[in-house]
């Protein structure tokens, strides 16, 4: 009764999508929750907190409408933590009762305990009730995810010194925040904090932020939050944090300087949730920061019949490639005829603005030595942009001087989230400038850019030479005769080369 064919141990994206994957194989599966309820890291303090977070601070700040208004405009005169909360409660119920349901309509078995290995196969499961459940899996995957480094010598107190996770707790917004830490965690809440006006100051021992992410769009995206006043203390380290009597934070950077503040946000690294595994009894070891080593295809460990996908592997750390992680391994787990993942896949930072990439940088065009030209439009240029009272927001196109293939897209502002799929999808499929500078697209919208930046690009490379002129096939649909163009000798040209 207590052997599956996979046991999942996390709810999270990965371990969610995982189970359901195995499930519509009609593979008995069983996933293993120690939280208190299903959705992991993602649906209680990760991904959708914080994106909610942000939409409520956008939506009752009046931010996206200051534009046409000016800086003092506000949707609510007093914003309280309160408001913040009772929007993520009513989103993350929502979460939880669409994964229950996905469970259930799938006939994912699902417990809650503490999962750790008894053997290599087996796993004990520790109940609320203290009650020890022994289970049996033909395969086993971890999708632990990961949890905030919390290193001994910052004083945390849940109240003015915290944590990404303690944030969503919080009871008043403050005034003064200092978050150290500038990765993704870090300045996605800096921004959005920012955007409710309180004062933040970003401290991080690195002289540069984002690094993964083209060097234009960082610049661009620094800009905008040094315009509005928003302090980055970049190469330089945060030495000392401590309480005050009169209930603020002292933060001492080694430059010297000492800041006051009402709060401090620690976002300086995760650590993988594996320590409580007994990782040893199935011949497993993390590393240093308690991540696991995959192979990047199929995502089995040094154990072959142990997998791991999500944040606990590393890189990206993306909810939506996690998911693909979980459904890749949950094939390759049961036996079922794996499917190869597209090449591009987009990279989303809900910070305030938004960045999303998919595709090559520039700094990497160059560190291969293809030569390229980019194209760029700003969001203002648009009428859609004009109508939204944008101020900012740039789109970033990288394409091959020899296919004149797109290679790079990358977005900073209003929508790029959402935006950053048209390239993503021309990408994949292999398109050329020509797409852009051909298709038609709704107007007024903020895609327009597409065409705007594709427009700049062109008008340096110029027509298509004769030598990467296109294949013509011709197609019938309903007996009306379609014209399809393939860049097939350009692409026969490059594989050659």
């Amino acid at each position: 009764m207590n052997e599956y064919d996979l046991i999942v141990v996390g709810s999270g994206p990965a371990g969610r999508r995982a189970a359901i994957q195995a499930a519509k194989l009609d593979k008995k599966v069983l996933v293993i929750e120690q939280g208190r309820r299903v959705g992991g890291v993602s649906v209680h303090t990760g991904t959708i907190p914080s994106k909610t977070m942000r939409e409520t601070a956008l939506n009752l700040s009046g931010w996206r409408e200051r534009g046409f208004y000016g800086k003092a405009y506000r949707v609510k005169q007093e914003i309280s933590a309160e408001d913040l909360r009772r929007r993520l409660l009513i989103t993350l119920d929502h979460e939880v009762e669409v994964l229950e349901h996905q469970f259930a309509r799938n006939r994912v078995q699902h417990m809650r305990g503490k999962a750790s290995f008894v053997s290599p196969d087996t796993m004990q499961v520790m109940r609320d009730d203290n009650e020890t459940i022994h289970v049996v899996g033909k395969s086993i995957l971890l999708a632990v995810g990961t949890r905030p480094f919390r290193p001994d010598y910052m004083p945390f107190d849940g109240k003015t010194v915290l944590d990404s996770d303690e944030l969503l707790e919080i009871e008043q917004l403050p005034r003064s925040m200092v978050v150290i830490g500038a990765g993704v965690i870090g300045i996605e809440y800096a921004t959005i904090f920012s955007a409710l006006d309180t004062a933040v100051t970003v401290i991080d021992p690195k002289s540069t932020m984002l690094d993964f992410i083209d060097k234009e769009i960082v610049e661009d995206f620094i800009y905008q939050l040094r315009d509005r006043n928003m302090k980055l203390l970049l190469g330089q380290k945060a030495e000392k944090v401590e309480r005050l009597p009169d209930g603020k934070v002292s933060v001492t950077v080694d430059t010297g300087r000492k800041i006051i503040t009402d709060m401090v946000l620690f976002a300086a690294g995760r650590i993988g949730a594996t320590d409580t595994l007994n990782l040893a009894a199935a011949g497993l070891e993390a590393d240093s920061r308690g991540r696991l080593k995959v192979n990047p295809e199929t995502f089995q460990t040094s154990v072959p019949h142990i997998f791991a996908a999500g944040d606990v592997v590393g890189f990206p750390s993306l909810a939506s490639t996690s998911m693909e992680q979980g459904r890749i391994a949950a094939r390759v787990a049961v036996g079922a005829i794996g499917m190869e993942p597209q090449k591009y896949f987009p990279y989303g930072i809900y910070a305030v603005p938004e960045i999303s990439t998919c595709g090559l940088t520039e700094e990497e065009m160059k560190e291969r030595g293809i030569p390229y030209e980019c194209g760029i439009a700003r969001f203002r240029e648009t009428s859609r942009g004009h109508i939204m009272g944008l101020e900012s927001g740039l789109l970033k196109l990288i394409f091959s001087l020899k296919t004149r293939r797109l290679l790079g897209v990358h977005i900073v502002g209003e929508g790029a989230t959402e935006l950053v799929h048209i390239g993503q999808a021309v990408l994949n499929l292999k398109g050329t400038v020509e797409y852009f500078v051909e298709n038609t697209f709704n107007y007024p919208t903020l895609a327009e850019a597409y065409k705007i930046a594709g427009l700049d690009a062109w008008n340096r490379m110029g027509e298509r030479p004769k030598d990467i002129a296109t294949d013509t096939v011709q197609l019938t649909d309903t007996g009306t005769s379609t014209t399809v163009e393939e860049s097939v000798k350009s692409e026969k040209k490059a594989a050659a080369k």
